[in-house]
């Protein structure tokens, strides 16, 4: 019997017991700003973590995406290559951007690039987050395009009276400064924000300075029949590349830069607006509304290596895209046993990708006219979907939640020499979806879920577009399945055990900005995921978590040649750790302790060099409160001065292939003051 068969059948026999709540965890405290209209996903799915503001709003980090280093199962890419900092995945999914398997959203709008990388996460700053949302598997109905290991969303404060401020200071003449605004006046909320950072960086040309600028207008409650907004974000980064090192390099000049790379850089330049409206269309019957508009410039500098021939290495990427799109969710509360919900989405992409190259020299002269030009593409991509999902709960000990969701696709492209092909036409893409949650006891609860989503083919060139001479496509599909048990181990814990398993069908490694595709065939992922969060009395509050995960590709779609069946998929850790603890020594001073690590992993899917990638670091912390308005806080980073690398296998530049690194900042301390008004 199947996995998933097996799973639903031992749900359906387990006996009849106490009320089917949700199967997620909530690590630190979420505000409630509104209790009607579309049904969150705590409310709905079986595998979501929240991490509340009281574990964001303190932290000191480069980049926001390093806060989700916090919860369980997260692995963080840490590339470190100025404002190509990084990003997180999780399910055994990697960060290297070749299958970038993670929806990202803020504020509930879709923020990927193209490419479905996460660079909109830079725009946000710690201490406007509320909470961040992460949920995993196959069985969201919400969401298409770019969710095919799940999503995250970052939702920013909202409402309130407040102004806070915090000041940073600390390794490498880093400087933060960052002040958040809430105000309400009767019907009418607003909230502002503004972030300035700045570093010199661990190593040399690595200077980074980055300004970002957002703001929230609401007025009215769905209590009161409509609630419209406004959510507006801009974003400016400029920043400096030290470039990547071969392992020689590592050895002798770790907090160098080589020469190589004194030119390199980048400009990014973002903006996100929406429009937000929910109306009450009945006591029972609630429609939410998103138009949203997204911009993403990219002017990046970057020199790969220092071999002498060919200008592959050195080259200049220029990205302007544009997003503009449309959700809507109409949910229906039927009777106490049953909600239906529907949702319909439609975005438009315009997209103009240049990519220059330039002949060798020391530093790369980016002023110089390019020795060519390989892309200067103009391309749509556009996307409508649309879903159906049913809560219903016949018992009260039994939640069963049957989705279907559909997507289809449009597009063309415009390439150099008059060449112009559509989108791959991948037809109707159905994704069936079902989650299931019986309760034992009041704070026990078994599940188990099941779902498909799909990978398409992003970026500008073929085989994502049907050029001359080009073979039509089928999306990649990936189906997945998991069960698993929330429990309290004890008074005032949580804790969670779960096994999970995810088949792809033609997964294709898809690099947008190098033009890479490669078809690794079918893989699968699982794994077990283990979690606690406890509050032990009233001064200590602990967190753990352990994830064991392999991705393995169970059958070469590729052309003839060396076989890579049975091989590992390439950056895929086998486990990924997290360990928490604080202290509130009194009512002025907390201490804590984060403990991370992750195993090693091959850089590629031959399986033929040496594994690189794994850590063991561990971060302090101590804060202090003057009085209620005042606080300081002291953050020592890596505290063992742990030695580790980014590493990635250099196979498209170099005549020899070899791996190349990025070394983490080692051991850093920051000291900040917070001060509320």
């Amino acid at each position: 019997m199947k996995l998933h068969t097996l799973s639903l059948a031992l749900l359906a026999a387990l006996p009849v017991a106490a009320h089917a709540q949700s199967a997620n965890t909530t690590m630190g405290t979420v505000h409630v700003h509104q209790t009607r209209g579309q049904l969150t996903a705590n409310e709905v799915l079986t595998s979501v973590d929240v991490l509340g503001a009281e574990r964001i709003e303190d932290k000191t980090v480069s980049q926001s995406w390093e806060l989700l280093g916090q919860m369980p199962g997260i692995q963080l890419t840490e590339t470190r290559q100025g404002a190509e900092s990084g990003k997180v995945s999780f399910r055994a999914f990697n960060g290297e951007g070749y299958l970038n398997a993670i929806k990202t959203l803020i504020d509930g709008i879709p923020s990927n690039v193209n490419s479905g990388n996460q660079r909109f996460i830079d725009m946000l700053f710690p201490l406007e987050i509320d909470y961040i949302e992460v949920v995993r598997g196959t069985n969201d109905p919400r969401y298409g395009l770019h969710n095919i290991g799940g999503n995250i969303n970052f939702g920013t404060r909202q409402g309130g009276d407040y102004t806070d401020a915090r000041l940073t200071y600390g390794s490498f003449d880093t400087r933060m400064a960052q002040i958040a605004l809430g105000r309400e006046h009767g019907e009418f909320q607003q909230n502002g924000f503004v972030g300035v950072q700045t570093s010199d960086g661990y190593r040399d040309h690595d200077t980074s300075e980055k300004y970002s600028l957002g703001g929230k207008w609401f007025y009215g409650h769905l209590e009161d029949g409509m609630r419209i907004g406004l959510t507006a974000r801009v974003y400016h980064h400029k920043a400096d590349e030290p470039g990547f090192l071969t392992a020689d390099e590592l050895a002798t000049m770790r907090r160098g830069s080589n020469p190589r790379n004194a030119n390199d850089g980048d400009d990014r330049d973002m903006r996100q607006f929406a429009v937000h409206m929910d109306l009450a269309l009945g006591d029972d019957l609630m429609l939410g509304t998103k138009l949203y508009h997204n911009r993403y410039q990219d002017d990046r500098r970057i020199t790969f290596s220092g071999v002498p021939t060919g200008n592959a290495p050195r080259q200049r990427r220029v990205w302007d895209e544009k997003q503009t799109g449309l959700m809507a969710t109409l949910t229906w509360t039927a009777s106490d046993a049953l909600t239906l919900e529907a949702g319909a989405n439609h975005e438009q992409q315009t997209n103009a990708y240049l990519r220059e190259r330039f002949n060798y020299s020391v530093p790369t002269d980016f002023d110089a006219v390019p020795a060519r030009v390989q892309n200067d593409d103009v391309h749509s991509f556009d996307n409508t979907g649309a879903y159906v999902q049913a809560i219903w709960q016949p018992v009260e000990s039994l939640k069963i939640v049957p989705a279907y969701r559909v997507d289809r696709f449009y597009g063309a492209t415009a390439l150099p020499g008059g060449i112009r092909g559509p989108l791959q036409d991948y037809g109707t893409i159905g994704q069936p979806k079902l989650s299931v949650v019986r309760a034992l006891t009041s704070d026990t609860n078994v599940y188990a879920n099941w779902g498909r989503t799909f990978q398409v083919l992003t970026g500008s060139t073929a085989p994502a577009y049907l050029t001359p001479g080009q073979a039509a496509l089928r999306p990649s599909t990936n189906t997945g399945v998991e069960a698993g048990i929330r429990f309290s181990p004890f008074a005032g814990s949580q804790a969670r055990l779960a096994v999970w398993q995810q088949d792809a069908e033609n997964e294709v490694s898809n690099m947008p900005a190098t033009g890479t595709t490669v078809v690794l065939g079918k893989t699968r992922r699982r794994g077990v995921d283990a979690q606690i969060d406890a509050r032990l009395g009233d001064a200590w509050t602990v967190w753990a978590s352990h994830a064991y995960q392999e991705a393995k590709i169970q059958r070469d779609g590729r052309a003839p040649g060396v076989s890579i069946e049975a091989n590992e998929v390439a950056a895929t850790p086998r486990y990924i750790s997290n360990v928490g603890i604080d202290y509130q020594a009194s009512d002025a001073l907390r201490f804590g302790l984060q403990g991370r690590a992750q195993g090693d992993y091959y850089l590629e899917e031959q399986n033929i060099t040496d594994k690189f990638g794994g850590f063991a670091v561990v971060d302090l912390s101590a804060q202090y409160r003057i009085n209620p308005r005042m606080r300081v806080d002291v953050q020592l980073r890596n505290v063992t001065g742990r030695e580790y690398v980014y590493a990635w296998y250099d196979s498209f530049f170099q005549e020899t292939t070899q791996p190349m690194f990025s070394p983490s900042a080692g051991r850093t301390a920051f000291l900040s003051l917070h001060v509320t008004l």
